[in-house]
Formats: C-alpha cells, sequence, structure tokens
C-alpha cells in the first residue's frame, strides 16, 4: 500500500489522481456509446433487439438516397452557417462595448449571461407562448402598433427557421461574450496607447488590434459554436417538432425520431450519426488547423 501510495502521489503522477474520475466518465459516457454507435451502424437492429443482423454498408447507402436525410443535413448547415457567425458577432461586439470594469458594465453581462444558464427546453417553451399566434404577446403587439396580422413565427415555413436561429443566438451569446471579454481585458493596454498616438480612433484600434490579439479566443468560440449548432436539437423538438413542413428538421432531430419513434431503426439512426460526426470533424477540424497551428510551428 504504502508503494502505491508513494508512486501514485509523486508529484509527476499526481495529476493522473484528479485526472481520473473525469476520465473515467468521459469513457464510460462517450468513448464506449461512440464506439458502439459505430458498431450498430454496420447492423441491421431495432431498439427491441429484433432480427438483429449484419447489414454492411446498406445503412450508409440507404441515408444517401432518403431525401429526407439530405433535408435534414440542409436544415442542419443552414441553422450552422447562420446561427454561428450572428453569435459570435453579437457576442464580440456587446464583449467590445463591456470590456471595462465598471458596475453598470458588470451588471449587463450577468443580465446577457442569464439566458446561458436556462434551459432551452424551457426557453422554447417560454417563446411558444411569447410568439404563438393566437395567446402570444409578441403577434398582439405587431397587430396592435404595426398593423401586422395573422403571423405565427413557430408555424408558418418562411419563419420557424428564422425564428429558431434567433431565439438560439439570443440564449447562447453570452457564453461567446463571457470568453471574448476575458481575451480583451487580457491585451496589454500599451497596443492602444500606441495606436492613438498616432491618431487611430476606436473604429481602427477594433479591427487592428482588438480582433487580431483575440484571434485564439475567437477560433475556440467559433469551434465549440460551430459543432454545438451542427448538434441542435432542443429548441426544435421543443417549439416546431421539425416542422412546418420539415422545415426545421434538424439531423438529430431525425435520428431522434428514427431511433426512439417509428420505425425504431437503431441502425439506421447510428449510420446517420456517424455521417454526422464526419460532417462536424470535415468542417471543425480545418477551422482548428487554421487558427491553432500556425503558432505551433
Amino acid at each position: 500500500m504504502k508503494k502505491f501510495k508513494d508512486f501514485w502521489f509523486r508529484q509527476d503522477k499526481v495529476a493522473y489522481v484528479f485526472l481520473m474520475p473525469s476520465l473515467v466518465i468521459l469513457f464510460v459516457f462517450a468513448f464506449i456509446p461512440l464506439i458502439s454507435s459505430a458498431v450498430i451502424a454496420f447492423m441491421h437492429m431495432d431498439i427491441f433487439f429484433s432480427d438483429v443482423h449484419p447489414a454492411g454498408l446498406t445503412n450508409f447507402i440507404n441515408a444517401f438516397k432518403d431525401g429526407r436525410f439530405l433535408n435534414a443535413i440542409k436544415n442542419t448547415l443552414v441553422f450552422a452557417l447562420i446561427e454561428m457567425p450572428l453569435q459570435i458577432l453579437a457576442g464580440l461586439l456587446i464583449a467590445n462595448l463591456l470590456s471595462h470594469n465598471s458596475f453598470f458594465n458588470k451588471l449587463c453581462r450577468s443580465v446577457f449571461f442569464i439566458p446561458v444558464v436556462c434551459a432551452m427546453s424551457a426557453i422554447g417553451v417560454v417563446f411558444s407562448l411569447l410568439l404563438d399566434g393566437n395567446i402570444g404577446m409578441v403577434p398582439y403587439l405587431l397587430s396592435k402598433f404595426f398593423g401586422v396580422r395573422d403571423i405565427s413565427f413557430f408555424r408558418e415555413a418562411q419563419w420557424a427557421m428564422p425564428t429558431v436561429i434567433i431565439m438560439t443566438v439570443w440564449k447562447n451569446f453570452g457564453y461567446t461574450m463571457s470568453i471574448l471579454i476575458v481575451g480583451i481585458q487580457g491585451i496589454s493596454q500599451d497596443y492602444y496607447e500606441a495606436a492613438r498616438m498616432d491618431g487611430a480612433n476606436k473604429v481602427d484600434e477594433f479591427f487592428y488590434i482588438t480582433i487580431p490579439q483575440l484571434m485564439q479566443s475567437l477560433g475556440f468560440c467559433i469551434i465549440t459554436n460551430l459543432i454545438g449548432s451542427l448538434q441542435v436539437f432542443d429548441q426544435v423538438y421543443v417549439t416546431t417538432g421539425g416542422g412546418p413542413q420539415r422545415k426545421t428538421e434538424t439531423l438529430v432531430y431525425y435520428i431522434y425520431k428514427t431511433g426512439f419513434s417509428q420505425p425504431y431503426d437503431l441502425g439506421y439512426a447510428c449510420a446517420m450519426s456517424v455521417l454526422l460526426l464526419i460532417v462536424i470533424l470535415i468542417l471543425s477540424v480545418p477551422v482548428y488547423l487554421r487558427i491553432f497551428r500556425p503558432e505551433e510551428r
């Protein structure tokens, strides 16, 4: 026992002791399901484990023949490629405005961060009530003061996806803002003082000092937001259910519907999950290599 303690509590080993609980949880709840999904993707299997047999590449071939799968991919990419830049832009602009540690700025940061700690399902329910065409406050105010009538944000094809995107940006931009504020506060003031001596204004400082010095923080925000937006599920499930006319049916929502409701096709759902992982890697790895690798060379 003493030898065991002497070995693991050495200065160069003690870190592994603290990492072990997290590594065990990560292994059990991340790596094992990931490997299991990859195996099940090559099998014919339903959620009741009846008629289980190898399927080869059939599930993957069927995915590219499935119009609903292709539509879900398109909706997911549209959501990600609009929501992610909007969230980064909102977080960056507000972080730049609130970077100084005044009482008012600290209060605003707290207010903007509150939606981040709220469950997306709860926010989806609140937005569904506020934007409901029959009882919602927003449609009522639009009709009363602007004459806009008969509008239902989550039930009309042209409004459903933009509304889900705006709701998601509103909910999550506080997270991006918090990370970028820390990055801005870490920039040396010498850069700004030298720029002012050369006649630079606030706009010049923002584009030529703040943004270049924030590239590492921006890269982290871009990657995490991109991965999160490609896995969008909660807000769609709560607000639109993939409708109307499947205009908001994202890939994760379709995977859920395939695996956990009719037709309960677990093999096909896992195959689509593997394809989603490939899409995430294709989109996120180049961003990582472009932003983070140059300083490592």
